[in-house]
């Protein structure tokens, strides 16, 4: 990272200006692109260290608020939002899970999390509950938020005043800061702003991909299942004690009226049915969805005065319930690096920002295609490859090391 210790003046609150491109010019110490999870954790540890931020959103508020996401929150980030005063609804309407169960040749086989991973467990919190929650917050410090900005574009990012321009309500403006988190999804603007030959993708994509549906109906189970069968992989969620979510492995150029609610339905109980006598209840279907599976990481997650988090540097598949996760604890370690910075003037953490989010991603990434590969069938695979999955599945419901090993990497491995 250029530059040294921030100058005197640099901490305080955002001031506007005009600049002589004619843009309005706001000056701040970070500027965050993109009000999901990461950028608006990132906006409140800073506040909570003094630090002023402002944060651009391209979408409108009630679009960030509605937008389904995923709904597992790892010990880790249920204790980093109860730290951070924004836990309070987490912990009043989330509902916290001790255990998962696997799923395959029709027998259903319990995981107990909590048991095995050293009395940590896992909330089923819905990511647009959480953004909620986070915009509630910001709102409430007065730092600023502008939604619905157009036009982003980064620039002088490898200097010590990185700028962005943006319009917002018809009007062009600037920032002007020390410091650019991109936050804004690996669709956003934060990553093409770094030359091309600065970093190196790694990525792989999946045969498959995951329709899903949202139902107006009590979960069949209190805790989720996920299930291995000739047909595909099927899992069973939740949202809340009323609406429960589920999946059914397709294909990923499927058309969505390939599968109506019938189908679904089908599949589902198919999929998730045994020889028990348990039963899937069905309700309206309230929302449906194709989503395709794809690993993906950047390397190195930083260029000059731009760090980059979430879903910007890295992908997984949602099989392993860790982006947002990743998300938050990318912004942890970015949230720490930069107070350090402003303290101290010592920028080794900010330097070692890549390094040190990218041990736990790839951590996650690697158990992510393990439990992947594990629980789909996968097209033109051999009966060779299926008893191999049938032989891993086994193992790890059998094997106390095994169990406990997917265990403590599904409540969030906090060692990485």
């Amino acid at each position: 990272m250029a530059g040294a210790h921030p100058s005197d003046g640099q901490g305080t609150p955002s001031a506007s200006f005009v600049g002589v491109t004619g843009h309005a010019r706001t000056r701040t110490q970070v500027a965050i692109i993109g009000a999901g999870p990461a950028g608006l954790t990132l906006g409140h540890l800073l506040h909570c260290s003094g630090i002023d931020s402002i944060i651009i959103e391209h979408r409108d508020r009630a679009y960030v608020e509605r937008r389904q996401r995923a709904g597992v929150l790892e010990q880790g980030t249920m204790d980093l939002f109860r730290s951070i005063g924004v836990g309070e609804r987490m912990d009043r309407e989330g509902l916290v899970h001790h255990g998962i169960h696997l799923q395959f040749e029709g027998e259903r086989h319990r995981i107990p999390l909590t048991e095995l991973a050293g009395g940590r467990s896992i909330t089923v919190y819905a990511q647009h509950e959480v953004v909620k929650d986070l915009i509630a917050a910001r709102l409430t410090t007065g730092r600023e938020i502008c939604f619905e900005s157009d036009d982003v574009t980064l620039h002088d990012v490898d200097s010590e005043r990185p700028r962005i321009r943006y319009r917002s309500e018809g009007s062009a403006r600037e920032i002007e800061c020390d410091i650019i988190a991109g936050c804004d999804g690996s669709h956003g603007v934060s990553r093409a702003a770094i030359p091309r030959d600065a970093y190196r993708v790694f990525e792989r994509t999946y045969p498959f991909a995951w329709l899903g549906i949202l139902a107006a109906v009590a979960p069949s189970l209190d805790e989720l299942i996920y299930a291995h069968h000739d047909h595909g992989f099927a899992l069973h969620s939740m949202r809340t004690p009323a609406i429960t979510r589920l999946y059914v492995q397709c294909a990923p150029d499927d058309p969505l009226d390939a599968w109506p609610d019938g189908r679904v339905w089908t599949e589902l109980r198919t999929r998730l049915g045994t020889s028990d006598g348990w039963t899937l209840e069905s309700g309206p279907v309230l929302e449906k969805g194709i989503t395709t599976m794809r690993s993906s990481v950047m390397e190195p997650m930083q260029w000059g005065r731009l760090f980059v988090a979430g879903d910007a540097a890295h992908v997984v598949p949602p099989t392993g319930a860790k982006g947002m996760n990743l998300a938050v604890s990318d912004v942890r370690a970015l949230g720490a690096a930069i107070a350090e910075w402003y303290r101290t003037g010592d920028r080794v953490l900010l330097d070692e920002y890549s390094r040190t989010c990218l041990r736990r991603v790839w951590r996650a990434e690697h158990f992510s295609w393990w439990m992947t590969s594990m629980l789909h069938r996968v097209p033109d695979a051999d009966a060779f490859h299926h008893k191999l999955q049938l032989a891993q599945l086994r193992y790890t419901v059998e094997s106390p090391a095994a169990a406990a090993s997917l265990a403590e990497n599904y409540v969030g491995y906090e060692h990485a």
